[in-house]
């Protein structure tokens, strides 16, 4: 609970702190920021996702036994890794090639991925060990150090450049002040040396996955700066503000879940077989496909009463206009990462993930070229939408040739009847004056509605598990 409680608490301070910079930036200058970060996590997946892969799924209590060089062969992989990048980079500076983004955004993009790299490392091995006091840590100083600094400068001088300096120096920070949490004693003693046949093992693992989700990421990074070529960096900096509103909200939802439901699906497969593996599973995925989908009707739902609250004025309309758009791609890749992506990582056959990938790549250009150009970015919200959505079909189709135990149709029922009662209640609601009474009320009466349903059904068997933990 203290691991859901400390990642609950990232994604608030995340969400608070994102619009706190596009409202001090405004839109064209957090259309810089937006697609320096952008293309931050990019180059991290690119080039560290595999690292925090392999620790995910392989740094365990089982695993210091059996390969105990495991973490010393991540750890010296990162370092060549961070210092390939920053040869690289500089090369890359010198060269004279010119890019939408200026050398300085580069540079700072370059930097932050390798620190976020850094941070996501230590906090897998602290998610894959169970240790929960030295992840709490890690997420509150990161959180509290981002809001400080990268508020801060958004608001004293109304920058990207600080601002992303100010992300990059916040996960360093947290970093270096959780260090020592994470024993390095219970490794051989200490004594184990990285293995060129043990990073080839991860690399064979996290490779397809690496893959898949960097080509989903050049997604939106291609249409962000599609956007600011025909349209500016103002259009970008709304674009990108309700694409990352809308991400971050049903995202953020979504990883709180799988960061506990993964690793108790992972432990079931090592300890109590793969059949009890697949058992698990298949409970994640109706847990996730219920309140992903209650999430992504519920912001809809909520929308004007959003907008008027949290959107900062320079950014509204675009932002109702867009983000509706961009739902049914969230809402797919939400179910993509944390309902059918699992399936393949815990039978360790994880080539499909590409073929899923690039179906999406190849629907997006060519919806971006089909459908009709607009004044504004909706016609690529679509595309981003449509696409999405190919990769979600295609990749349910892959999984259903490996025979894998999908949740319960009874299961499936109860969470449609669950959406469908909340959005009957709430429907009336949304042409009520926006404000915060509007959204408390809709707030108070879905998650009412919702709970009432699920936990009446005994969706998921969550009245045993809610009985168990009480007498705990």
């Amino acid at each position: 609970m203290s691991v859901f409680l400390a990642f609950l608490c990232n994604i608030l301070f995340n969400f608070a702190v994102g619009l706190l910079i596009a409202k001090f930036l405004g839109p064209e200058e957090y259309g810089r920021f937006a697609l320096t970060h952008a293309t931050a996590i990019a180059v991290q997946t690119a080039f560290f996702d595999w690292i925090r892969l392999g620790a995910t799924r392989f740094y365990s209590q089982k695993s210091q036994r059996e390969m105990p060089d495991l973490r010393p062969t991540l750890e010296v992989s990162f370092r060549l890794l961070g210092c390939g990048i920053g040869v690289g980079g500089t090369l890359l500076m010198l060269s004279g090639i010119r890019f939408t983004l200026s050398n300085s955004f580069i540079a700072l993009a370059l930097f932050i991925a390798v620190a976020n790299g850094l941070f996501d490392y230590h906090a897998a091995l602290a998610r894959a060990r169970f240790q929960n006091n030295h992840y709490v840590q890690l997420v509150l100083i990161k959180s509290l150090l981002g809001a400080v600094l990268m508020g801060g400068a958004a608001f004293w001088y109304n920058s990207a450049i600080l601002t992303l300096i100010g992300a990059a120096l916040s996960l360093c920070a947290a970093v270096l002040a959780a260090q020592g949490a994470l024993p390095h004693d219970d490794i051989d003693g200490g004594k184990a040396l990285p293995q060129f046949a043990t990073a080839s093992m991860v690399v064979r693992y996290s490779l397809p996955i690496v893959c898949a989700n960097l080509l989903y990421l050049s997604i939106p990074l291609a249409n962000r700066s599609l956007i600011a070529i025909l349209y500016g960096f103002s259009e970008t900096g709304q674009f990108s503000l309700a694409f990352d509103f809308g991400a971050k909200a049903i995202q953020a939802i979504g990883s709180a879940l799988d960061v506990v439901l993964f690793q108790i699906a992972v432990a079931a497969h090592e300890l109590l077989g793969p059949h009890r593996g697949r058992q698990r599973l298949a409970t994640n995925i109706a847990i996730i496909f219920s309140v992903v989908l209650a999430s992504c009707t519920g912001l809809w739902l909520t929308l004007p009463s959003i907008e008027t609250i949290l959107v900062p004025a320079e950014f509204r309309g675009p932002f109702a206009l867009l983000l509706p758009l961009m739902l049914t791609g969230l809402f797919c890749s939400a179910l993509i990462q944390f309902a059918i992506t699992p399936i393949f990582q815990i039978e360790k056959r994880t080539m499909p993930l590409i073929a899923a990938a690039v179906i999406a790549c190849i629907v997006d250009p060519i919806l971006v070229y089909v459908l009709p150009r607009n004044p504004d970015a909706s016609s690529l919200a679509i595309a981003q939408a449509g696409a999405m959505l190919a990769a979600m079909v295609s990749l349910v189709c892959f999984a259903g040739v490996t025979r894998p135990q999908w949740p319960h149709w009874r299961d499936v029922l109860i969470a449609l009847l669950a959406t469908g009662l909340m959005a009957s209640v709430l429907l009336p609601l949304r042409g009520r004056e926006p404000g915060l009474t509007t959204l408390a009320l809709q707030t108070c009466l879905g998650l009412a509605v919702f709970a009432v349903v699920t936990l009446g059904f005994d969706f998921a068997g969550l009245r045993g598990i809610i009985k168990a933990r009480i007498r705990a």
